[in-house]
């Protein structure tokens, strides 16, 4: 569903989109956000033939990468941040494409975003009064959301590898593929978004004030420290990985090894007990009523003398 918000004296209170469709270059600042899927994204855009037209067809572009492109007199602004919900569909995070302008911002997703509403909320209360003090608050919601998040990856990194005995090998070679897939998920799109804020700060704009260009610096610096730990994160799944799989390589041979043992003592006893087993005549002592113990007791002989043999060469250390 689209939203219209209007900043006026002051004070900030929603609109219809006929109303922000109709306005004029000199009109107080306003900003809405379509949902790409619902046909109002399409009427807002198709009606604002004052935009280059890359603009108009990057809006309305279901896959994107962060950017900020200059464009005349505005910008074309992408973003990625948490979804408002775990759906599970496409990439971990969510896209929101800004076109602003001097006193006007469109904005278009395809999936709910969660910087979405404590953005409204700061609109609404009358704290964010041009385009810059928009793109700021959305970098500073984004950034803020995805830094505890990127922080839980490198401490499930850190419970692994403290307690790698603790879980078995299946159990944490599963959660550590799921911290890489997701730091490389998180990583590929914070990396270029921390390019595209520095862009943007740097723009010639006469929308962005100074207070905006700090927020947008500051913005692009927590990126870049997430990207870096992103990074690291991934070299440690990957290290961790290799130990648990050395680890089950390991618990995998001891275990053969103890298969090949308890064969090994074995063999002799069943070459015996085969021998005499035999139903041929001629086999010594077969009518004594001894001689069930005897081989009994020649076979727990044997087996106690190469299990000992086994025991004094260190085979099952």
């Amino acid at each position: 569903m689209s939203r219209v918000f209007l900043f006026e004296s002051g004070q900030a209170r929603e609109i219809s989109l006929d109303a922000f469709c109709e306005r004029t270059e000199d009109a107080p600042f306003s900003w809405v956000h379509a949902d790409g899927w619902r046909e109002d994204a399409r009427t807002v855009v198709s009606r604002c033939d004052h935009m280059p037209q890359a603009a108009l067809s990057a809006l309305l572009a279901q896959e994107t990468r962060p950017r900020c492109t200059l464009m005349g007199h505005g910008a074309l602004v992408n973003l990625r941040g948490l979804g408002a919900a775990e759906d599970g569909v496409g990439d971990p995070l969510v896209s929101i494409r800004l076109w602003a302008e001097q006193a006007r911002v469109i904005s278009v997703s395809y999936r709910p975003l969660a910087a979405m509403e404590p953005v409204a909320a700061q609109m609404l209360a009358g704290r964010i009064r041009d385009p810059g003090d928009l793109i700021a608050a959305f970098a500073q919601q984004i950034t803020e959301a995805l830094d505890p998040e990127v922080a839980d990856l490198g401490d499930g990194l850190d419970e692994i590898e403290s307690a790698l005995t603790e879980h078995g090998p299946a159990e944490a070679r599963r959660r550590v593929s799921e911290i890489r897939a997701t730091a490389i998920g998180y990583r590929r799109f914070i990396a270029p978004q921390r390019q595209a804020l520095e862009r943007l700060s740097a723009a010639d704009a006469l929308w962005l004030e100074p207070d905006d260009r700090l927020h947008l610096q500051e913005a692009a610096d927590r990126c870049a420290r997430m990207a870096e730990e992103l990074e690291a994160v991934r070299e440690r799944s990957a290290l961790a990985h290799e130990e648990l799989t050395d680890l089950r390589a390991e618990q995998m041979n001891r275990q053969a090894l103890i298969i090949s043992v308890v064969a090994l003592v074995f063999l002799p006893l069943t070459f015996l007990t085969g021998l005499l087993g035999m139903n041929v005549d001629g086999i010594p002592y077969a009518h004594e009523p001894w001689a069930f113990w005897g081989v009994v007791g020649v076979c727990v002989a044997m087996a106690a003398g190469i299990s000992g043999w086994f025991a004094a060469t260190q085979w099952l250390k």
